[in-house]
């Protein structure tokens, strides 16, 4: 992978590190520490609730990174890896950044609640040596120890020492399932709480750490001989055997203590075990496992982001991401984390920390499941994982990840969020090429795109008198030349409409055209981002440019509608284009398009303030498409207070008919304007006159819009085309469809 050396696969491990890794920070210190006082605040149906929502966070994300890690060659770096490899660096190493410190400061978190299972032991020391204990008394040179363990004996002493804690994790459990009430009144209060009982949502906050340990083993994915088998293997294994326990341990702790005890007790378990003393050796055993689970796992995160360049100099990607010896041991990235660790560890109190990195790991969970839920809706045929979830369940994974985090303390939430932006923003600086999201999304919207065309096709087959769209297509030979086709296009496409650019090649289809195709395309890709263009562009390459119309008009839409409109355009002066133009408008016409053709200038729209309507006898079919897209330009910024006006030319002896049927037409709701709106211009037979009328009103009009017959236009070989000297640009306009631009 770029940016990152050949490392050497790690110590080979199966899958029973990942079941032990996961499985110990699963029991780990909440469990035998806040597990009484959830059911003494919640109840026991409110308690096996919580472990249920719980799970269906965790569930869906084990299964998420179980399709995922059978997809992937899954590297080191664990759920960065996964991550980054899907979403791309930027997102990946900002996630992976976040996790990254969530790990090292599990592991000072931890070690202090190992510390706490020596709080029996306080008493007798005072009164031996007269000194007043204090927790970090243990939690520093137990620390301390631990990395210096583990720095020199690495992952290997490190799984070896999980198999020891683990056993002993184990017969604590055991020995607290055998044990017996506290009291006679216990078993006749199981289903009740303490009086004032903390809110739901306070309670799932406080144990929501105990259900983040599933994906523990994920992080020595480096150091696996078979990641795709042994990752979905052992952590779903553990996220079940850890969600049986749970309950199990619920249950005995609401039946064998009354509320009280349970909320003023946090070693309550210690007085139900048949031997107590083991209990505290448990939470020394769980508190330890999972802090030597971290430890294994943060400098290898670590590592892999520094394997990747995410941080912001090379030096320090350099340093970090050299391992030592066969395995890629990561010594230097262990010495980073393991100052991390003893700074917080000092610190003696991480609640405020706890409360934030449980948040990042909701967001890292969140980014899991939406990662395979995405995958799901794109449809990539090149995703083919040997493990498959379902898509509800991981989008079900992702929703509550995101909906928990904002119930269980909002301000943390938001206070997570902002660090991952301010992180996504720093990177971004420096990884400006980065694509980050878009393979996934192109993949989303390109299955959106094509279930919805095959959905509107299918309903439009069976619909009569559809509200019309516009959904044009252009073509043009002199795109980068002759801006005027290409503006209207995309004014006419801005919010309210499509449109596809064509630049049309004249030629045979052969590899000298197809690579000037692709630079010309690149060029107005180019070109439509900096004018902001709303438009699709693309080339075409043909023998004629009816052959090229003939084509293009035969082509399904590209935004999921079919194309219904299409723009031609030539430059006043230069009239030779008027004959392909007509044989391109009787192709359009055959398959009932509507056909506009601009004539632009040198003047290029003027002011862009002021836009002239003119309507024949012979222009009720095209009324409503001309006034229409008037309306459509207004709407467009550039356009931003112009004026449209109106202006109803008829013969003199048939105005009064002929303006009455458009009042009609007005009144009925068929066209959207006022009839003050309309100017009386009476005029006599023949071209000329009506010529000079157009000339006489809307010289200075910055746009012209006025209809036209395909049948006389071909008879007159384009004649129309030609006439109006004095107009600058102008539109011409013949509707193919029966368009509705009202609900009346």
């Amino acid at each position: 992978m770029p940016g990152q050396k050949s490392f050497v696969r790690g110590y080979g491990f199966g899958t029973a590190p990942v079941f032990l890794a996961a499985i110990s920070t699963i029991l780990g210190a909440i469990l035998f520490l806040r597990f009484g006082y959830a059911v003494a605040n919640a109840g026991l149906f409110g308690t096996i609730a919580i472990i249920c929502i719980g799970h269906a966070i965790t569930v869906p994300t084990a299964m998420a990174i179980a399709e995922i890690a059978t997809d992937l060659k899954v590297g080191g770096g664990g759920e960065y890896f996964i991550i980054s490899r899907s979403f791309g660096s930027l997102l990946g190493g900002t996630i992976g950044i976040s996790l990254y410190f969530s790990q090292a400061i599990s592991v000072a978190f931890y070690m202090i609640a190992f510390s706490q299972a020596f709080t029996p032991l306080f008493g007798w020391f005072q009164n031996v040596t007269g000194v007043v204990p204090d927790a970090r008394m243990i939690s520093l040179p137990a620390t301390f120890i631990l990395l210096l363990v583990i720095l020199k004996k690495g992952a290997n002493i490190g799984v070896t020492a999980l198999w020891v804690v683990v056993t002993v994790l184990g017969v604590s459990l055991v020995m607290f399932f055998l044990g017996g009430p506290t009291s006679e009144s216990a078993s006749e209060t199981f289903l009740d709480t303490v009086t004032h009982s903390d809110s739901f949502f306070k309670v799932f906050a406080i144990i929501f750490p105990a259900f983040t340990g599933m994906t523990a083993g994920v992080g020595l994915s480096g150091d696996l001989k078979n990641p795709r088998r042994s990752i979905p293997l052992g952590t779903l294994s553990a996220t079940i055997a850890g969600m049986i326990v749970y309950i199990f341990v619920v249950l005995k702790l609401a039946y064998s203590a009354t509320p009280q005890d349970l909320a003023g007790d946090q070693l309550i378990m210690s007085k139900i075990a048949l031997w107590g003393p083991i209990i505290p050796v448990g939470l020394a055993a769980a508190t330890l496992s999972s802090a030597i689970g971290s430890i294994l796992i943060a400098p290898r995160t670590m590592q892999a982001l520094a394997g990747d360049r995410i941080f912001p100099t090379g030096t320090v990607n350099l340093f970090l991401s050299q391992g030592k010896g066969d395995t890629n041991e990561p010594v230097r990235a262990t010495l980073v984390t393991s100052v991390i660790v003893l700074v917080f560890v000092t610190m003696g109190s991480v609640d405020f920390v706890a409360q934030i990195i449980s948040m990042f790991f909701m967001i890292t969970y969140g980014a899991l499941c939406l990662v395979s839920f995405l995958e799901h809706l794109a449809g990539n045929p090149s995703y083919r994982p040997t493990f498959r979830s379902r898509w509800y369940v991981s989008l079900v994974g992702a929703i509550a990840c995101f909906v928990m985090m904002f119930q269980m303390q909002p301000l943390y939430a938001l206070f997570a969020i902002i660090v991952m932006v301010v992180i996504y923003v720093t990177l971004k600086r420096s990884k400006k090429e980065e694509t980050d999201l878009a393979d996934v999304f192109k993949g989303v919207l390109f299955q959106m795109t094509r279930k919805l065309q095959v959905m509107i096709q299918k309903r439009q087959a069976h619909v009569v008198g559809v509200r019309w769209r516009p959904s044009f297509i252009a073509i043009s030979s002199s795109s980068l030349t002759r801006l005027a086709p290409y503006d209207l296009l995309r004014w006419i496409s801005h919010h309210y409409g499509f449109g596809c650019f064509f630049h049309f090649i004249k030629g045979s289809l052969n590899e000298e055209n197809a690579t000037e195709s692709k630079k010309t395309l690149a060029r107005l890709i180019e070109q439509g981002v900096r004018s902001e263009a709303g438009i699709y562009a693309d080339t075409i390459i043909s023998p004629s440019f009816r052959t090229a119309v003939a084509q293009i008009i035969q082509a399904p839409g590209v935004f999921g509608i079919e194309n219904n409109s299409i723009l031609f355009e030539f430059r006043k002066g230069e009239e030779g284009a008027i004959e392909d133009i007509i044989d391109g408008a009787q192709f359009a016409s055959a398959l009932g398009y509507s056909i506009c053709v601009l004539r632009s200038s040198e003047r290029h729209f003027g002011y862009r303030k002021k836009i002239h309507i003119w309507l024949t006898p012979g222009d009720y079919r095209n009324v409503n498409l001309m006034i229409l897209l008037a309306y459509i330009l207004m709407g467009h910024p550039e356009w931003k207070g112009c004026d449209i006006e109106i202006f109803a030319a008829f013969k003199n002896e048939e105005m009064d008919k002929e303006v009455a049927k458009l009042n009609q037409l007005i009144e009925r709701g068929r066209i959207p304007i006022s009839q003050q709106n309309v100017q009386k211009v009476p005029f006599k037979k023949g071209l000329d006159p009506f010529e000079e009328l157009v000339t006489e009103h809307s010289a200075e009009a910055d746009l012209v819009i006025t209809g036209f017959s395909l049948g006389k236009l071909v008879k007159e070989e384009g004649r129309f085309f030609k006439s109006f000297e004095k107009i600058e640009d102008i539109l011409f306009v013949r509707a193919g469809q029966r368009i509705i631009i009202t609900d009346t």
